[in-house]
């Protein structure tokens, strides 16, 4: 190879190490196989070694592939952010802009934030990121953050909107079937929808002063909307955002004196992007809907 690596050179080891095959990889690029492998070559014959070994599951990354994955990743979102940057004029309200919130505020509050801002900006489009783990706006993994703790890092606009809070919550199906507790302890007596690992919800309850062990939850998952949807089917107490749960009729919140966690939340940016019309519009619409949301609990 008688030139450095191009970003499809990379672009191609990334399909290759995610899909674990070339013909799996060639199909999600659009790519012929030949092109591909010869990418994989060509990036090889410049790094110095082996990227992958042939295997009866498919091709395995070697330590060096290993190795060359975040940096990798790293191009491919700063090569996104370049796209989405291109995609509207600066002046302009249009173009895309990537988001990521949590898993219940992505699929459970987002969305209908997003549809009133783009029926108010419909040249607007959205990439939509829902994840407990925090993207790095620095490396332009995302745009624009909601995030449920105070972003340390520099080079970041951010704004508080408000303390969105957590609290005991069961459907009224189930307490019909087995009544409401009394206290805290009372409430360890019932079907506990828990998580299978330690989390500040867990560690909220201990620092009430009630012992939690893994074994007393009935329902125990890492995933916090299926814990919010066991809720809802009645199958026990759990904790979930106040404000959601006011939106449903049949969720009933317990013990509010007793039990009561506050997630403090921002909305955070790059504080190169402010310049942007779109994402400053998309930046305050967000303040202002998730400051309205925070205030309903």
């Amino acid at each position: 190879m008688n030139q450095d690596p191009t970003w499809d050179h990379y672009r191609s080891f990334l399909a290759v190490f995610d899909e674990g095959s070339l013909s799996s990889a060639a199909r999600s690029l659009g790519l012929t196989q030949p092109t591909l492998a010869r990418h994989i070559e060509q990036l090889e014959a410049a790094l110095g070694g082996a990227l992958f070994t042939r295997s009866p599951r498919g091709l395995l990354p070697t330590e060096a592939a290993q190795a060359l994955v975040p940096h990798a990743r790293a191009m491919a979102s700063a090569a996104a952010a370049a796209v989405r940057v291109a995609s509207g004029a600066r002046e302009a309200i249009e173009g895309a802009v990537r988001i990521t919130a949590s898993q219940v505020i992505g699929v459970e509050v987002l969305p209908g934030i997003l549809r009133d801002l783009r029926i108010a900006h419909p040249a607007l489009s959205f990439e939509i990121v829902a994840s407990n783990e925090s993207a790095d706006l620095l490396r332009r993994d995302a745009d624009i953050a909601i995030r449920m703790v105070r972003p340390k890092q520099e080079a970041l606009l951010a704004r508080r909107v408000g303390d969105v809070m957590l609290g005991l919550h069961a459907h009224r199906d189930y307490l019909a079937r087995h009544g409401a507790p009394k206290s805290l302890a009372d409430a360890a007596q019932h079907a506990i929808v828990g998580y299978d690992n330690e989390t500040i919800g867990v560690q909220a309850l201990r620092s009430l002063g009630l012992t939690l062990t893994r074994e007393m939850f009935a329902y125990r998952t890492d995933n916090d909307l299926v814990q919010t949807n066991l809720i809802r089917a009645g199958a026990g107490i759990g904790i979930c955002q106040v404000g959601l749960a006011k939106r449903d009729p049949n969720l009933m919140r317990l013990l509010p004196d007793q039990f009561s966690f506050a997630l403090d939340t921002w909305i955070t940016m790059h504080e190169d992007l402010r310049g942007a019309a779109r994402m400053r519009t998309v930046f305050d619409f967000l303040v202002e809907r998730m400051s309205a949301y925070a205030r309903d609990a």
